[in-house]
């Protein structure tokens, strides 16, 4: 029986050592705090920084994802590369690891026209047996996918097969958009860190992926949102949108800098090392506003 893909799927950051190799043992607290915490699954994305990683390394991080979730949710392997061959060579790599299902966004160094985005997607859908989640990360890396390319490919291979993760802005018309152009058909995921959990939702989703940072606060969001708690859902989301907000001003780099301060904070983290090099890092002002943010953030979660 397939793995039924919902709910709350947090996207795991890679902890690093000081000579930036992946440390294993900050992966494992990672990754058990998220269950921990109710989590239904873990993923690996473009937090997860794995376009900066070497090839050894993003196959690494899919086999210790599966290891260390050992069978208590659902996990996803991000896929997308620069050439098809790459993204099929990570994407089998998954299904023999173990992963319910592959994330991909296309190719960023190019803005392929439909022709090639089209065969980028079908040849990943068709060489892998595992669902595939079309990502459009373009409200920080790559370009946008048309709302009638995702339509077709939900029209050729269905929606088992295909899921989606639409990020480009104006996200929550785009969501509504996809819903209405598939009759209800597609299932949607919603990612930003969370600062538009509560209006995707509203629209539908099957699930969100943020980072892991906040998750004690998405998950009590996302169910309250299951409750339809709105006192308690806007107590709770009002400082996770403040502190996304701070994230998103620097972009991806933006929410590596703060995720994984916020990470170090919580004592899951031994260090807040990032790939190098970075476009922008945490300053102190922007690091004073985050603690009162988190202690809000934390205050809502304890009423």
């Amino acid at each position: 029986m397939a793995t039924l893909i919902q709910g709350v799927l947090p996207v795991l950051h890679t902890p690093l050592c000081e000579d930036e190799t992946i440390d294993g043992d900050a992966f494992a607290r990672e990754i058990d705090w998220c269950f921990e915490r109710g989590a239904d699954g873990v993923c690996g994305a473009m937090v997860s920084e794995v376009l900066r990683l070497t090839y050894e390394e993003r196959l690494n991080l899919t086999q210790l994802m599966v290891e260390l979730t050992a069978g208590r949710g659902t996990v996803i392997a991000s896929v997308g590369a620069e050439s098809t061959r790459q993204a099929v060579a990570f994407a089998r790599q998954a299904e023999d690891a173990g992963c319910a299902a592959v994330m991909a966004i296309p190719p960023v160094t190019t803005a392929l026209p439909d022709g090639a985005l089209w065969d980028y997607f079908t040849t990943l859908a068709k060489q892998c047996s595992l669902p595939l989640v079309v990502q459009d990360a373009s409200s920080y890396v790559g370009r946008a996918i048309s709302i009638e390319f995702y339509k077709r490919l939900l029209d050729e291979f269905g929606p088992e097969k295909i899921l989606f993760k639409p990020e480009a802005s104006p996200i929550g018309p785009n969501l509504s958009a996809l819903r209405d152009a598939t009759a209800g058909q597609a299932r949607i995921f919603d990612g930003s860190g969370g600062i538009l959990l509560v209006d995707a939702y509203r629209r539908g989703i099957s699930g969100t992926m943020p980072g892991v940072d906040l998750l004690d606060g998405i998950m009590a969001l996302w169910k309250a949102l299951q409750a339809g708690d709105d006192a308690a859902v806007y107590r709770i989301y009002f400082p996770i949108c403040a502190i996304v907000a701070l994230q998103l001003q620097a972009g991806l780099d933006g929410f590596l800098a703060i995720e994984k301060y916020l990470l170090v904070k919580r004592g899951i983290f031994s260090s807040d090392r990032r790939c190098e090099p970075n476009a922008w890092s945490l300053d102190e002002e922007t690091r004073v506003e985050v603690d009162r943010l988190y202690e809000l953030l934390m205050e809502s979660l304890d009423e």
